[in-house]
C-alpha cells in the first residue's frame, strides 16, 4: 500500500466515525505530510540528476581551454570549479524538468493522485511542491547568471593569466610553437628554457589579415609576460636578428623586440559580465575591450593623419623646412619633399630624404643619413602610448669630418620615436568616445585634423560605430535573455508537472520528453529574439527581438494555464 493510500484510508475511517473537527485537522496535517513527501522525492531526484549532468557537461567545457589555450590538465582541473556555475545555469532547469516529470508521473500512475482527490485535496494544492522547486530554480538561475557566473569567470581569467608563462612555454615544448589568441603573432623555437624565460632557435611571425607582415629570425629570444585586468602582454626580445618585412626587404639588428597585447581570453565577453558591469559598458563603450580595440584603430589612423598634416605644414614653412622627432637619447630632424598618410598607421615620405641625427644631451650632430628610395614612419601598435619607428631604405650616412659609410645600408631603422606633444595634446584632450565621434563631424569646433579625413579613417570610424551599436544590442539582448530564461524556468517546470500527470499511463520518460518541447520552444524564441535584436532593419521596430523573447514566454505560460485548467476540471 502506498504512502498516500495509507493516509487516505486513515482519513476515511475518521470521517466514518463522525469526528469532523478532527477530520479537518487531520486533512491539513495530511496535506503538509504529502507536500513533504513530494518535495523530498523531487529534491532527491533533482540533486542526483544535477550531479550527474554537471559532471558530464563540465568535462566537455574543459576541451576548449585545453585545445585552444594550451591549458595543462592540472590547470584544467583547477578551472573546472570556476566553470561550474556556467554549467549549473543549464543543468538546474534540466534537472528540475526531469525530476518534476518523473515524480508527478509516478505519483499519478500509482493512483496516489486519485486518492488525494477522493479525500478532497485539489490538484493545485498538490502542485505546490513543484511550484516551490520551480521558484527556487528560477531565483538561483537569475543569481547565477547575473552575479555568480561573471565573478567566477573573472577568477578563471586571473588563473589563466597567472599561468600565461606556463601556457606559452608548454605549447612551445609540446608543439614547437605558440600562436597568440587572434592569430596575429606566432613564435617558433627549437628549444625552450622556462626557468630562464629563454627560447633558442627562434622564428617570430607577425601577421595581419592572414598576411605575414614581418619575420624575425634569431639565435635566442627572451620572453617577458605582463598581465593586467584588461589584457595580457607578451614581449619577445630577440638577439642577433635577421628580419624580413612584408615586401621581403632584409635587415639585420643586434636586438629587436616585438610585442603583442591580447584581450582577456574568457572575460571579454558580454555573456560573462555582471549587471553592474553591463551598465558601466553601456554608459561608456570604450571600457569594453572589443569596442576599445576598434576605437583605438580609428584613433591610431587619426593620429597618423594629424601627424602627416603637421609634418607637411612644417616642411612647407620656409622658416622651418624640417620636422623634428625625439627618442630617449636622440633628436631627429627630417628633411623631405613631402609626405602622405597611408593605411596601417604609416606615413610615407617623398624622396630624397635627409635625416640629421643629434645627441639629445649634448645637442651635437652625430650623423647625417640620406636616402633616394623609400622612407616610412609607422606606429608600432594602436595603443595611446605607441611609439613610432622610422625606416629608410638604401641609406647612405656621413659622420664628422665627412667620414662616410663604406656602402649604402639596405635598411636603417630608428625605433622608439615619441609622438610630438602638440599632437598628443590634441588626441588626449577628449575622451576616446568623443574623439571618435568628432571624426568627419562638421560641427566639431577644434578638429584634430584640418583637412577632410581619408576614406580609411572614415571606414575605421564606421567600424567602431558599428561595434558600439552591436555591443549595445548585445547588452540589451543578454539582460533580457537571462531574465526570460530564469523566469521561464517556472513555466517549464510547471509544464513538466502537468505532462507528468497527463502521461501517467505511458513510460515515465515520455513525460520528460514531452516537457522538453516547451523548453526547446522557449530557447528558439530566445535565440530568435537575440538575432533580431542585432539586426538593423528600418521596417522593423527597434525592440522587436525583445518582444519576441517575452512573447514566447507569455505564449507558453498561456498554454500551461490552459492545460492546468483542463486538468482541474477532469
Amino acid at each position: 500500500m502506498s504512502f498516500v493510500s495509507r493516509q487516505f484510508r486513515l482519513d476515511k475511517e475518521i470521517r466514518q466515525a463522525g469526528c469532523r473537527p478532527c477530520c479537518i485537522g487531520l486533512q491539513i496535517t495530511m496535506v503538509f505530510t504529502i507536500h513533504r513527501y513530494i518535495f523530498r522525492e523531487l529534491i532527491r531526484v533533482f540533486v542526483l540528476t544535477t550531479v550527474a549532468l554537471t559532471f558530464m557537461l563540465s568535462l566537455g567545457s574543459m576541451l576548449k581551454p585545453i585545445q585552444e589555450f594550451g591549458v595543462s590538465p592540472q590547470q584544467a582541473i583547477h578551472l573546472l570549479g570556476y566553470f561550474l556555475p556556467i554549467t549549473l545555469t543549464v543543468v538546474l532547469p534540466m534537472s528540475a524538468l526531469f525530476s518534476a516529470a518523473l515524480i508527478y508521473g509516478r505519483f499519478a500512475s500509482d493512483n496516489e493522485l486519485a486518492a488525494c482527490k477522493a479525500s478532497g485535496i485539489s490538484l493545485m494544492t498538490l502542485v505546490y511542491p513543484g511550484l516551490c522547486l520551480a521558484v527556487v530554480v528560477a531565483i538561483t538561475n537569475l543569481i547565477l547568471s547575473f552575479y555568480v557566473v561573471p565573478a567566477f569567470i573573472m577568477r578563471a581569467e586571473k588563473s589563466v593569466q597567472g599561468n600565461a608563462k606556463q601556457i606559452v612555454f608548454r605549447n612551445i615544448q609540446r608543439k614547437g610553437y605558440y600562436e597568440m589568441p587572434g592569430k596575429r603573432f606566432r613564435i617558433y623555437a627549437d628549444r625552450a628554457v622556462p626557468k630562464a624565460n629563454m627560447l633558442y632557435g627562434v622564428v617570430i611571425l607577425e601577421s595581419k589579415d592572414n598576411n605575414i607582415t614581418r619575420q624575425i629570425f634569431a639565435k635566442s629570444a627572451r620572453i617577458i609576460i605582463e598581465t593586467d585586468s584588461d589584457f595580457t602582454e607578451v614581449t619577445a626580445i630577440a638577439q642577433d636578428t635577421y628580419q624580413l618585412d612584408k615586401n621581403d626587404n632584409p635587415a639585420y639588428a643586434k636586438e629587436a623586440s616585438t610585442m603583442y597585447r591580447f584581450p582577456p581570453m574568457l572575460g571579454d565577453n558580454i555573456k560573462f559580465q555582471k549587471i553592474d558591469r553591463l551598465k558601466e559598458i553601456r554608459a561608456d563603450m570604450s571600457k569594453f575591450g572589443p569596442v576599445r580595440d576598434k576605437m583605438l584603430a580609428a584613433r591610431a589612423q587619426l593620429a597618423t593623419e594629424a601627424l602627416a598634416e603637421d609634418i607637411a605644414k612644417k616642411i612647407a614653412d620656409p622658416e622651418i623646412g624640417f620636422y623634428q622627432f625625439a627618442t630617449e637619447d636622440k633628436i631627429l630632424q627630417i628633411f623631405t619633399a613631402g609626405c602622405k598618410a597611408q593605411a596601417d598607421n604609416t606615413i610615407s615620405f617623398e624622396p630624397p630624404v635627409k635625416l640629421h641625427e643629434y645627441n639629445r644631451f649634448s645637442r651635437r650632430l652625430s650623423l647625417t643619413w640620406t636616402s633616394d628610395d623609400k622612407a616610412e614612419l609607422t606606429f608600432s601598435d594602436n595603443q595611446p602610448d605607441s611609439k613610432l619607428g622610422l625606416m629608410l631604405t638604401n641609406t647612405s650616412w656621413k659622420g664628422k669630418g665627412d667620414f662616410k659609410g663604406p656602402a649604402p645600408l639596405l635598411r636603417k631603422v630608428f625605433p622608439g620615436i615619441k609622438l610630438t606633444p602638440e599632437i598628443s595634446n590634441k588626441l588626449n584632450k577628449q575622451t576616446l568616445a568623443d574623439l571618435i565621434a568628432a571624426i568627419n563631424n562638421p560641427e566639431t569646433e577644434d578638429p584634430v585634423i584640418a583637412a577632410n579625413p581619408s576614406g580609411t579613417l572614415i571606414n575605421l570610424k564606421k567600424i567602431a560605430d558599428r561595434e558600439m551599436w552591436v555591443t549595445s544590442k548585445k547588452i540589451l539582448s543578454e539582460v533580457h535573455t537571462r531574465l526570460v530564461f530564469g523566469i521561464g524556468s517556472i513555466t517549464l517546470i510547471l509544464f513538466a508537472v502537468a505532462l507528468g500527470i497527463i502521461f501517467k499511463g505511458g513510460h515515465l520518460l515520455s513525460a520528460f520528453g514531452a516537457s522538453s518541447i516547451p523548453a526547446a520552444a522557449l530557447i528558439v524564441f530566445i535565440m530568435s529574439g537575440k538575432e533580431l535584436t542585432k539586426t538593423r532593419n528600418a521596417a522593423m521596430p527597434e525592440n522587436t527581438g525583445i518582444i519576441v523573447m517575452w512573447s514566447g514566454l507569455v505564449a507558453l505560460s498561456v498554454i500551461a494555464f490552459l492545460i492546468y485548467r483542463k486538468l482541474t476540471r477532469t
